[in-house]
């Protein structure tokens, strides 16, 4: 009998799911975008339901369109979103909507975190931020009736895997590749650090268990069954985050492989194979990886993908129609924009952080255009927004030369969704001074899943070796042009100038219409 294995990505955007078979070979798949809700300004949050449902659908789709037998599949496996929280009560249900780590109204609770931020970074990996801290302190203090009902914690990947295996409230699980975000985690030790938690009024009551990605948490319920088109009783592994999914997805399971995650986030990381902390910067959080022993060391900014998805949709929603009308990708259009832009945009400089910075955190930040003139057009502001993906990375690279100063970057390896784009590509490597390298795949998240669903069952014994078996590079690297790196070495400090300088601003426009204090 063949032997397929399924990988379930719930991302920000929208769901995967990739079937696998024993070399790494996609069989099917299918995508759902995403139903993101925004109820007020700063807030962002789905409905579990949706995020259940969707899952439900693609595996269906992927099932029906690889011409996949159910007998096949031996297990399954999700990862997804991690900085954000679901919640779920004693029969797994869920108390709350899908608190999204782009939602930033957990702000309230962050000053307090930050007084221990630098205990918090040295023993989690990650600076207080719109993460799992912030979010539960919320919830426990603004809405103590719904706190009454929450048995635990979770993230989206779990929250769905337990709909799927018809688990309970006291099965909670959280997989170790998540811990970096928790907050009151001792990441290195794989534990919880109740230490912190009595000192914010909490402990382990409402935290789910640490397990590791492959361990099996359940098996598919009849119902469930009936839903995906799988079989009864089908293995379901705890699964991981979404980077971590990427990172060994990607064959990234060696340190000193610096990758770029261009997805809803734009991630900058590299492997190490020692857990240390970016105490100088406090940009870069070091995460477990899925391999035992690594880790990865990221930064990211929260809506850098996303930042092209609204410029898609508000700035060009005319030319987005045309363009679906003609059957034509409009991100492919999008960097066909930006290439005809000069390096540089004519001196427009784009801040990503419409929903605040996350690495180093500044819930006040938000974006904007500086320098716009009148001979500025789409094309230029849409450079500019590519563009500053590559300054936050220059500030990124420098954070990674203090975490790990023996290391000499040759290159980088992208992944996800932005990695398609030529010109984005170009651009990085142009601001970085490196190469740019390309897999001969275009989704690394749901592979990476299906990896941990195989070692679940026995049908992958040594995950890194797989993982650098089913992914291979594509022709040569792109090239940085050293006299564009010459070039944007101003633009880059400028950019790293006006977040320094804008902070002041941001602060005061946040506070904006605030109550004054008593």
């Amino acid at each position: 009998m063949a032997k397929a294995v399924i990988g379930i990505d719930i991302g920000t955007t929208g769901t995967k799911t990739g079937i696998y078979d024993e070399t790494g070979k996609l069989l099917g798949s299918a995508f759902e975008e995403s139903v993101l809700i925004y109820p007020k300004l700063g807030w962002v949050e789905q409905r579990p339901d949706d995020i259940e449902g969707s899952v439900h659908r693609t595996i269906r789709a992927a099932m029906e369109t690889g011409g996949v037998n159910p007998s096949d599949v031996v297990a399954i496996a999700l990862d997804g979103q991690m900085g954000g929280v679901c919640t779920i009560d004693a029969d797994w249900n869920a108390p709350t909507h899908y608190d999204s780590w782009l939602d930033n109204r957990c702000a309230a609770y962050l000053p307090r975190l930050k007084q221990r931020g630098m205990e918090i970074l040295r023993a989690s990996g990650c600076a207080p931020s719109y993460n799992h801290g912030p979010k539960i302190l919320y919830w426990k203090h603004e809405f103590p009736e719904i706190w009454s009902r929450v048995r635990a914690f979770v993230q989206p990947a779990a929250y769905v895997a337990g709909r799927l295996a018809g688990l309970k409230g006291d099965d909670a699980f959280m997989d170790r590749t998540y811990l970096n975000f928790s907050t009151f985690a001792d990441t290195a030790n794989c534990r919880w650090n109740e230490n912190l938690l009595a000192d914010f009024g909490l402990d382990t009551a409402r935290l789910p268990r640490i397990v590791e990605p492959w361990d099996v948490v359940g098996r598919l319920t009849h119902a469930a069954a009936e839903a995906t088109g799988l079989r009864q009783g089908t293995p379901i592994a705890a699964g991981c985050g979404d980077q971590a999914a990427n990172v060994l997805g990607g064959g990234i399971v060696e340190p000193g492989m610096i990758y770029d995650a261009a997805g809803t986030a734009s991630v900058f990381s590299i492997v190490l194979d020692t857990f240390a902390t970016d105490t100088t910067y406090q940009a870069l959080m070091t995460c477990p990886h899925v391999v035992p022993g690594l880790y990865y060391a990221m930064a990211y900014v929260a809506g850098g993908g996303l930042n092209l998805r609204w410029f898609r949709d508000a700035i060009c929603h005319a030319e987005k129609a045309g363009w679906e009308s003609e059957g034509r990708n409009p991100y492919d259009e999008l960097g066909r924009l930006a290439e005809a832009a000069p390096p540089g945009a004519d001196k427009l400089i784009f801040l990503p952080h419409l929903g605040g910075r996350n690495t180093p955190n500044n819930t006040d930040m938000r974006g904007a255009f500086i320098g716009l003139t009148w001979r500025h057009e789409k094309s230029h502001m849409v450079r500019a927004v590519m563009e500053s993906i590559g300054y936050e990375y220059l500030l990124y690279l420098r954070s990674v030369k203090t975490l790990a100063p023996d290391l000499v970057p040759t290159r980088i390896t992208g992944i996800g969704g932005g990695a398609r784009s030529q010109t984005f590509r170009q651009i990085k490597a142009d601001i970085l001074g490196l190469g740019y390298g390309r897999l001969d795949r275009d989704e690394f998240g749901t592979l990476g899943s299906a990896i941990v669903a195989g070692k679940a069952v026995g049908l992958f014994d040594d995950i890194a070796a797989t993982a650098r078996s089913f992914v291979k590079t594509v022709g040569d690297p792109i090239h940085a042009d050293g006299a564009n790196t010459a070039f944007y070495r101003d633009y880059a400090a400028y950019y790293a100038d006006m977040l320094e300088e804008s902070a002041g601003f941001f602060a005061r426009l946040s506070a904006l219409g605030q109550p004054a204090p008593a």
